[in-house]
């Protein structure tokens, strides 16, 4: 547990000392869950809790020393509820740790979103050496095609802002002579006169 938990305290640091002269030792929280299928030899006899929060102690005053370290056990063993007696969510994530093996479909208790990724997870977690290669290269099929529309469709995007750009100047720059015209007309300027000042169609004067 302490080897794993190591490697993500040392990847902050490679990310934390990138492109700056010290690094500020500002730690994320680390936790290490371990799912257990026994239950500890030194568990106190009756004790039933399932989860263990292990964190850095003072021996002498019983305080919490660092509280960004923290290793949760679950003692897989004692959870007996079944399927009808689950309520929490916490139950139903139990549940599922202990039984995901043996389930041969999702039931009906876990209809949550989140159970189903973990159960597409799961089905994944079965294929075998070829299925997986199989899957992994439908999946890089699928990342190079969708990376290919994205270019695409950047490049269209960016294409068509400028086509758009041209197309709105020209747009204003024709509103804006007739807004002139419409107030040409209205001072009584003979239509030939505005016609010549705006560049409009004496037709399209005529009309406003």
């Amino acid at each position: 547990s302490v080897y794993y938990s190591s490697f993500p305290i040392m990847d902050m640091a490679k990310r934390g000392s990138e492109g700056q002269e010290a690094w500020s030792y500002e730690l994320q929280k680390v936790y290490m869950v371990g799912i257990l299928n026994f239950v500890f030899s030194d568990s106190k006899k009756g004790d039933d809790a399932i989860r263990h929060d292990v964190m850095l102690m003072d021996v002498k005053t019983k305080e919490v020393f660092y509280d960004k370290l923290v290793y949760v056990y679950l003692e897989m063993p004692k959870f007996k509820k079944k399927r009808e007696e689950l309520v929490t969510m916490y139950d139903k994530w139990l549940f599922v740790l202990k039984n995901l093996s043996r389930l041969m479909e999702r039931p009906s208790e876990l209809q949550e979103k989140v159970f189903t990724r973990l159960f597409e997870q799961a089905e994944i977690a079965k294929f075998s050496k070829t299925e997986y290669s199989n899957y992994e290269d439908s999946l890089r099929g699928y990342w190079d095609l969708t990376n290919a529309m994205g270019d695409a469709k950047k490049e269209g995007v960016e294409e068509g802002i400028v086509i758009g750009e041209k197309r709105g100047m020209k747009k204003g720059i024709e509103q804006g002579k007739r807004e002139d015209a419409i107030t040409m007309k209205q001072k009584g300027l003979p239509l030939e006169l505005i016609a010549e000042i705006t560049g409009l169609p004496l037709s399209e004067i005529e009309g406003l």
